[in-house]
This record gives structure tokens, C-alpha cells and sequence, in this order.
């Protein structure tokens, strides 16, 4: 397993990539713009490393207001090995999964404090298989 990224929403891209490359001193790894869902993601890495954990900013191109107080952190990710593996571990210690990896390569969890969990298939994504691929979405994540 490998921790890969958390994501942040935020309203104005600029100031947001200015604060945390200027004053943090993060360096833009990677962008990519969502023309149909309208919004971008700017992945932001440390200078000089190759395999951290990133900051992913979620620009929604039409949030005009605030987000309300915990809209604006979105998840943390891990990368593992077997995606089928990893939910039914969780399915076993008595956690639901909120969005089933149905596409073999990303399911979402919730930990105990309500904090979302994305777990990302490493490599190519699994063949679609059963249970997964008919499981519904469950509550928020």
C-alpha cells in the first residue's frame, strides 16, 4: 500500500496554488482540466521528490459561495495491491463500502469519523467482477 494523496476543494485556483507553492513551497506536479464536469485538479508534489504524497486542489469552475465547514477536504487515497482484496477486508471488520469499485480500479470508504477513503487499484484496473460490479452506492463518500 502506498498513501498517495489528499484533496482540498478550492474557490479560487490562483490563490490557492500561490499559497501553498509560494508559501509552502510545493511545486504543480500535474494538471488536469474536466471540461464536462467543470472543474480542475492540480496535483502539487515536494520539489525534488519523484514518489511523495501530493495535495490535490479541486477547482469547481462554477462554486461561487464558501464551502460550508468540511466540503472543502475531500479524501485521503492509497494505492493497493488487489482493490477487491482491500474491500472485502473492510466488508469483514463490519465497514460498508460507499462506493464499490465496480470498474476494478477505485472503491470508497468511511472511516469511523466520517472521513472519506479512496483506495485506487495499483497498475492496470481488475476485471469487473461480482459482487462488485452490481453493489449500489451507499450513503455519502
Amino acid at each position: 500500500m502506498r498513501y498517495l494523496h489528499t484533496m482540498i476543494r478550492v474557490r479560487d485556483l490562483p490563490t490557492a496554488i500561490h499559497f501553498f507553492c509560494e508559501g509552502l513551497g510545493l511545486t504543480e506536479v500535474r494538471r488536469r482540466d474536466h471540461e464536462q464536469g467543470r472543474y480542475t485538479l492540480v496535483f502539487l508534489g515536494e520539489r525534488g521528490e519523484g514518489d511523495s504524497p501530493q495535495l490535490e486542489l479541486t477547482h469547481n469552475w462554477d462554486q461561487k459561495d464558501p464551502y460550508t465547514v468540511g466540503r472543502n477536504f475531500g479524501h485521503v487515497a492509497y494505492e493497493v495491491d488487489d482493490i477487491y482484496a482491500a474491500c472485502q477486508r473492510f466488508i469483514a471488520a463490519g465497514y460498508t463500502i460507499s462506493r464499490p469499485p465496480r470498474d476494478g480500479r477505485m472503491a470508497f470508504i468511511r472511516s469511523p469519523d466520517l472521513v472519506s477513503v479512496e483506495l485506487l487499484q495499483r497498475g492496470a484496473a481488475l476485471a469487473p467482477a461480482e459482487p462488485w460490479t452490481t453493489m449500489p452506492n451507499v450513503g455519502e463518500w
